[in-house]
């Protein structure tokens, strides 16, 4: 006889989960459809206003621009979201409650650490740090790695020594700057977090191998999955990007640029909103050569912590309550580190 229900532990209540409902809720790659859409409206715009346009400096350094961060974090997307959906498709759903250690405090820096060889897309952190607290883990530790995965994983740290060529110390301030946050923000939660702040709306995600499932069909599923939607937040990331460095005047990037702290604030507030996946980021940041490098080293690490897109994933699966503490939190602990650490390597 097949089971019907789940019974499901989460932050210390128990809740009912049909595990055999004939609705799945699909997420439609809605960020590849918009940047396409973008694009192709930007194209016909030129076309009907006439070639000439093409030809103007402005326009050929927004391209320029843009394709040059597209094609530079391309290959390293296609890895990450390819590691990604290997881990879900492979990796033993009941790993993490088998290697973490039992006290929670020591947990939750083992957890951010264990985001250093596990990689994955800040798109599929919400939903994994979800499914982890449904097997067992407790909450800091699955929300230190929720923070760290996307942030300092493999293909992260490649892609900010390629995008910094000649400069370790910024791959080492990321990697610092990105586990102290994480570690952090999981005692933090030890600390101050409440269990009534947790209101996790179950929803049916890729997180792991399932019965009666073909394994490479949802590695196919994940892969598909991740990809489009952290391609189009690509795309859509790198076309800000570009109409940022040729439509802002360069008296407003002085004016920011000129003081180290509203430098700072300046691009982890960009960060927020960019919502760039975090294996291209770093492009984004090294394009960005009129600030210091404590400034582009917090949109490294803002990035893939908080943005407008996490913070979205994370009311609807944990709750605003949840959503609103936790994304402000992070951005002030992120800030911290990254000029703590940044002042020190940079």
């Amino acid at each position: 006889m097949e089971k019907t229900d789940e019974l499901v532990g989460v932050a210390g209540g128990v809740t009912v989960v049909p595990a055999g409902s004939p609705s799945v809720r699909r997420i439609r790659p809605w960020p590849l459809g918009a940047a396409l859409v973008i694009a192709l409206g930007a194209v016909t715009v030129l076309v009907l206003a006439g070639t000439r346009w093409l030809n103007q400096p402005a326009v050929q350094a927004w391209r320029t621009v843009c394709l040059a961060i597209t094609v530079q974090a391309l290959p390293f997307l296609l890895l990450g979201t390819a590691l990604s959906g290997a881990i879900n498709a492979f990796v033993p759903a009941d790993l993490f409650t088998k290697v973490l250690p039992k006290r929670p405090a020591l947990a939750v820096p083992v957890a951010g650490a264990a985001g250093a060889v596990l990689p994955g897309c800040e798109c599929a952190s919400v939903p994994v740090a979800h499914s982890l607290i449904r097997r067992g883990v407790t909450p800091a530790a699955a929300f230190a790695f929720l923070l760290s995965a996307p942030a300092i994983n493999p293909v992260v740290l490649t892609a900010t020594a390629v995008a910094f060529p000649g400069n370790p110390a910024m791959v080492a301030a990321r990697l610092l700057a990105s586990l102290a946050t994480a570690a952090v923000m999981g005692w933090l939660w030890l600390w101050l977090g409440r269990e009534e702040w947790l209101r996790p709306v179950l929803r049916h995600r890729h997180t792991g191998h399932r019965h009666g499932h073909g394994r490479w069909n949802e590695f196919r599923l994940g892969f598909q999955h991740d990809f489009l939607h952290a391609g189009g937040f690509l795309v859509l990331g790198a076309m800000a990007a570009a109409t940022f460095n040729v439509a802002v005047p360069r008296t407003v990037l002085d004016a920011f640029s000129g003081s180290p702290w509203l430098s700072v604030l300046f691009l982890a507030g960009l960060a927020v909103l960019l919502a760039v996946c975090s294996e291209a980021d770093a492009f984004v940041a090294a394009s960005l050569s009129g600030f210091s490098p404590a400034a582009r080293l917090a949109f490294m690490v803002v990035g893939p912590m908080v943005d407008l897109k996490l913070i979205a994933l994370q009311a609807g699966t944990f709750g605003r309550a949840f959503a609103w503490r936790f994304s402000t939190a992070t951005t002030l602990v992120a800030v911290a580190a990254s000029v703590l650490i940044g002042g020190a390597l940079l």
